[in-house]
């Protein structure tokens, strides 16, 4: 087994496991967005209860619970948008896996020797190769999205 396919070989498990890793630290945080939604959710009926049934209450009492329900919103529009990222980050996720099992299966046919290449090889090397295409612009629209997103925040 020659020293550049085990390197080949390593990277490519190293990589997966990166994909891994990052992967579920993703679903970790969506785990943690979720719970803080209920949360966010729970507090806000109670503020919410309390600006509607508490109408002889002082005025400056309302207009903590007002600001305080604003804060809320805005905490939750934040924890929305921090998903919405994150849903980004794993379709990509998917895409660089996806990528890389289409370099494996296209790098195999190109080590082929071209003498020993049937028809059904060359056309299945073609497919391959316009799959990785068709990835990787599904990958730039990604990253033109995140772009974007980014440009209009701020």
């Amino acid at each position: 087994f020659p020293t550049w396919k085990r390197t080949l070989a390593r990277r490519t498990r190293e990589s997966q496991m990166k994909r891994f890793c990052r992967a579920q630290a993703i679903q970790r945080r969506l785990e943690e967005i979720e719970v803080t939604f209920r949360e966010l959710e729970q507090q806000g009926t109670k503020l919410e209860k309390l600006l509607r049934d508490e109408n002889d209450s002082l005025a400056d009492q309302q207009t903590q619970w007002t600001n305080q329900l604003l804060y809320l919103v805005q905490k939750k529009n934040n924890l929305m948008s921090e998903e919405s990222d994150l849903m980004i980050a794993v379709q990509e996720l998917k895409l660089e896996e996806q990528q890389c099992q289409l370099d494996e299966k296209l790098r195999s046919y190109m080590n082929k020797e071209d003498a020993l290449k049937t028809p059904e090889d060359e056309k299945a090397e073609q497919e391959i190769l316009k799959q990785l295409v068709e990835v990787v612009n599904k990958r730039n629209i990604l990253i033109q999205l995140q772009e974007e997103k980014r440009l209009s925040e701020l």
